[in-house]
């Protein structure tokens, strides 16, 4: 917390066992009460309103009848969008889906936009990325070494992506006026967080760490009634990109 460049940042591993809970048994077909789940979560707010905020999480889960998925992520979270740093981002996240599936990434990056929306504001948290669930051998026909090998790509493109990006926005300008946006924002993804978000559900659900679950919560947020920014800013641009859903790519 409180450092140079981000205000909060943090890294979960985590490792559940025990009783399913029954909406699960449900969702994965499965009778069985013991499951097992390991993950890496990482979650980035800097204090600088042009750097971005950035999410990333990879995810293994099975249960005791041998049944098993990967899951995970990576996306992110710009107070104002620069379309350059969109398209580097993106690029780089689909040479890794490249790697491994030819339609990793345009399924993924379809399921982040749709996963990473928040219905009620009729816009998405950010520029997206790319969001997959459920992934096993028999939906992608790829063997479960590979799969791992996948998400072990991924998570080592977050710290080259977000080195990248922090060094380019640390040290533009700003004021009182892109301070106010980013909390804005930041009020944004914690109702996202949340409302929508799964793994807040099933950590709380599985009686995790409360702490630790909620660390993806930005340390400061703003909400502001019936906000809307000014006409032909930057702010409303940004806010245009983020109900249209363009292809950044």
């Amino acid at each position: 917390t409180n450092g140079k460049v981000l205000e909060k940042g943090g890294v979960n591993r985590s490792d559940v066992w025990g009783e399913l809970p029954a909406f699960m048994r449900s969702e994965h077909h499965t009778n069985t009460p013991r499951f097992f789940a390991t993950g890496l979560s990482i979650v980035m707010h800097p204090s600088h309103p042009l750097v971005p905020i950035i999410h990333m999480n990879i995810r293994y889960f099975e249960t005791e009848d041998g049944k098993y998925w990967f899951g995970g992520g990576i996306d992110l979270t710009p107070s104002y969008i620069d379309l350059e740093q969109a398209r580097y981002f993106h690029s780089s996240v689909k040479a890794v889906c490249n790697k491994y599936h030819p339609k990793f990434y345009e399924d993924f990056c379809k399921q982040a936009a749709s996963y990473f929306y928040i219905p009620h504001r009729k816009e998405t948290r950010g520029i997206g990325g790319i969001f997959f669930d459920h992934l096993m051998e028999e939906n992608s026909g790829l063997s479960k070494e590979s799969l791992r090998a996948f998400c072990s790509d991924l998570a080592a493109l977050f710290p080259v992506v977000y080195t990248r990006l922090i060094e380019e926005n640390k040290n533009k300008p700003w004021g009182e006026r892109e301070k106010n946006w980013q909390l804005l924002r930041r009020g944004r993804y914690a109702e996202f967080n949340l409302v929508y978000d799964r793994g807040t559900r099933f950590g709380l659900e599985t009686d995790g760490r409360t702490e630790s679950i909620l660390m993806s919560l930005p340390p400061v947020a703003h909400w502001e009634y019936m906000h809307e920014p000014e006409v032909h800013s930057e702010e409303a641009r940004t806010l245009e990109l983020l109900r249209n859903h363009p292809v950044w790519i």
